[in-house]
């Protein structure tokens, strides 16, 4: 279906784009979409860099031994205390 598009049809498309929005409100779109896509860069690079501090802090939970009853209660003590 798309296969035959080349230079004089995607020029008609965009003679049409430009009819459509009209030119000075073209350049406002092209940077609006710019600042969005920025914005979706940089929340994307935000969450990966998260996940990838997150992970070694999971690491380190799940090789630390689980607290003991001894220790649990022992807690429950000193801050009894501290009252």
């Amino acid at each position: 279906m798309f296969r035959n598009f080349g230079a004089p049809e995607i020029l008609i498309l965009l003679f049409i784009i430009l009819l459509l929005f009209g030119a000075k409100r073209l350049p406002d779109m092209a940077r609006g979409m710019g600042r969005s896509l920025r914005i979706f860069k940089a929340e994307t690079k935000g969450l990966s860099d998260d996940a990838d501090e997150a992970r070694p802090a999971d690491q380190a939970k799940s090789e630390s031994p689980a607290p003991t009853a001894d220790a649990a209660s022992e807690r429950r003590s000193d801050s009894d205390s501290e009252r």
